[in-house]
């Protein structure tokens, strides 16, 4: 359990993914369980030919950055700040010098630039152009946290993490480990990711865990996942700091549990996996039967599927067919890296509105997979206790758990 008295609770909170450019159009397409997967729309994607992807639809950096901006920010940098920018405007905090100190920011990130710098070297090697001097700052894997300090003045504790599929659980965790531990007072959380370089989508072709058509977490004829881009990025704040300055509070980050699986690179074991949502729970001072609802690791491959529904089991026994369990990468892919921060954000809209986004493209379970996965259609429900999974290449888990303010 948690050895302070310090809470951390969420007061906002910013998206930009498949599903839309804000997280008002973002909880529109979840819980109407509207897909944001199709065949790429940009150019310069062209080589994945009809292959499903959760791209960023419609997007013009010129709306959100000037000229000198765009040539030096990588697009996954561009979209944690415009993430973070809503965020900030959602908790409605003015920074100042004193509140920019108690302040720090942790992201999530897998591969980070990897779009624009397999497009800078590209041009190198096919086509014997010089590499801009710009290329180094591009593609930092700390651009995002270094350019959004600077926007507003963050001087407080600031990193990246990089653990893959599990980096923006871990950026929530750690984040709320730095408030409980009075290390700060406000921290700018989540996760950010551009994996769709055509180099690096033939690789995960060649692993052959990509669905041919649509992500079906679950599903009985699933194939595999697809992936997508984009960032989440959550407002945790301190809860008396949140009251003195009068911000609208939406729930309390209650919990954090991790583990490492030292089993294998790319399968999840159930028993390292298992540990961390117990861990979770044990933090939050949750039992298993205070859940209502998980919002799943879900990718839509078969092994993981049929790992995760055990993992279920195995911690939550009778009271697995109880819960409530979605997939929201069915709509907004796998965003490796960022996955854990569209999925927090979809976890909160979910309490705060009552409402479970749907697991879609479900055509039915099969025997390793015999949840109630909300399939196809939203639900209405009362959320008091929820957690979120990530599960990473690598056997690395991160569990966070978020329960209703009152």
């Amino acid at each position: 359990m948690a050895t302070t008295a310090r809470s951390v609770v969420v007061t906002g909170f910013g998206c930009i993914s498949a599903l839309g450019h804000n997280s008002s159009q973002f909880w529109d397409k979840l819980k109407a369980g509207q897909t944001g997967i199709s065949k790429t729309t940009y150019p310069s994607r062209q080589k994945l030919g009809d292959a499903p992807v959760a791209e960023v639809k419609d997007y013009d950096p010129k709306k959100y950055f000037d000229a000198k901006s765009i040539r030096i920010l990588d697009p996954n940098c561009q979209f944690a700040i415009i993430a973070a920018d809503e965020a900030v405007q959602h908790a409605g905090i003015n920074f100042t010098p004193d509140t920019g100190s108690r302040t720090g920011i942790i992201i999530g990130t897998g591969v980070a630039s990897r779009e624009s710098t397999d497009e800078i070297l590209e041009q190198y090697y096919k086509h014997n152009k010089s590499i801009p001097p710009y290329t180094l700052p591009k593609g930092l894997h700390n651009s995002s946290i270094s350019n959004i300090s600077i926007k507003y003045g963050i001087t407080g504790p600031s990193w990246i993490v990089n653990t893959a599929c599990a980096s923006s659980n871990h950026a929530f965790g750690q984040a709320m480990e730095l408030i409980r531990q009075n290390r700060a007072d406000i921290m700018l959380a989540g996760g950010t990711e551009t994996p769709l370089s055509v180099p690096f989508f033939k690789a995960w072709e060649a692993l052959r865990i990509l669905d041919p058509v649509t992500c079906r977490p679950f599903s009985k004829d699933r194939q595999g996942l697809v992936l997508g881009e984009g960032s989440g990025i959550v407002v945790l704040e301190e809860e008396q700091h949140a009251l003195k300055r009068g911000a609208k509070i939406y729930c309390r980050l209650s919990g954090y549990g991790f583990s490492t699986d030292a089993y294998d690179i790319m399968k999840v074991s159930p028993e390292g996996a298992a540990r961390a949502v117990r861990e979770a729970l044990s933090d939050a001072s949750l039992r298993t039967e205070d859940i209502d609802y998980i919002n799943a690791h879900g990718t839509g491959t078969i092994i993981n599927d049929q790992a995760e529904t055990k993992i279920i089991h195995d911690v939550f026994g009778e009271h697995a067919d109880q819960l409530l369990i979605s997939s929201t990468k069915s709509m907004h892919g796998h965003t490796l890296g960022a996955a854990g921060s569209l999925e927090l954000i979809a976890t909160i809209l979910a309490m705060t509105n009552e409402c479970i986004p749907p697991t879609i493209n479900f055509t039915g379970n099969d025997e390793s997979c015999d949840l109630d996965y909300v399939p196809n259609k939203s639900r209405h429900k009362k959320i008091k206790s929820a957690i979120s999974h990530n599960f990473a290449f690598g056997g690395l888990n991160a569990v966070i758990a978020v329960t209703c303010y009152s």
